[in-house]
């Protein structure tokens, strides 16, 4: 970064760290001491899709290796299209085995940035529930390396629970890379993962 970038106030993007992701089991236990929150045990990877043979190789060398355990009981992945053109991965493991579900979201984002697609990754996302069946998302941005709570109100609508997501983000700030820029807590409503 040179001087005219630090007088015009630009600075360097922050560089992906995929391997954040890995904190994930950790702060879900934290999670559930602190707010009651646990694993659902389903996660998703956004991405814009792109055109093209070497796009399509990759969704499904994506589809594969996720699939590979379904002979053994595992759930089958899952690809859907958004209102705005996103494609979504929806991953799913026993609830109690979030590592298996890290695992599963970090191995798709690093195909699609090995594979050269890096930019279309947009967020990953790991869906939780209190005792009341209230949902909760932790979603990592892929171009910021962090990670922010999503809490939708109950009641459906598009209402964010606003208090709920201060109060995840203070118990986990030692345990996760957390967005300090709340402009950038985007809402994922209707994303698969919850």
């Amino acid at each position: 970064m040179g001087l005219l970038d630090t007088i015009l106030g630009r600075s360097k993007p922050v560089r992906p760290d995929l391997d954040q992701l890995f904190a994930v089991p950790s702060a879900a236990l934290t999670l559930q001491a602190a707010t009651g929150f646990t694993p659902t045990g389903r996660g998703s990877v956004c991405f814009a899709g792109v055109e093209g043979g070497a796009f399509a190789r990759i969704q499904q060398d994506v589809r594969e290796l996720l699939d590979a355990d379904t002979g053994r009981g595992g759930v089958p992945v899952e690809f859907s299209r958004d209102a705005y053109g996103y494609t979504w991965l929806l991953a799913t493991q026993p609830p109690g085995d979030t590592a298996a579900l890290v695992n599963d979201l970090h191995a798709v984002n690093t195909l699609l940035q090995d594979g050269g697609f890096g930019p279309q990754l947009l967020c990953s996302l790991i869906g939780f529930r209190d005792a009341d069946g209230r949902p909760l998302a932790l979603v990592y941005l892929y171009k910021r390396g962090t990670f922010y709570p999503f809490a939708p109100e109950r009641g459906g609508g598009e209402k964010r629970d606003n208090p709920r997501e201060l109060q995840v983000r203070a118990a986990l700030g030692a345990d996760l890379r957390v967005e300090k820029d709340l402009g950038r807590w985007f809402p994922v409503w209707g994303a698969p993962g919850w």
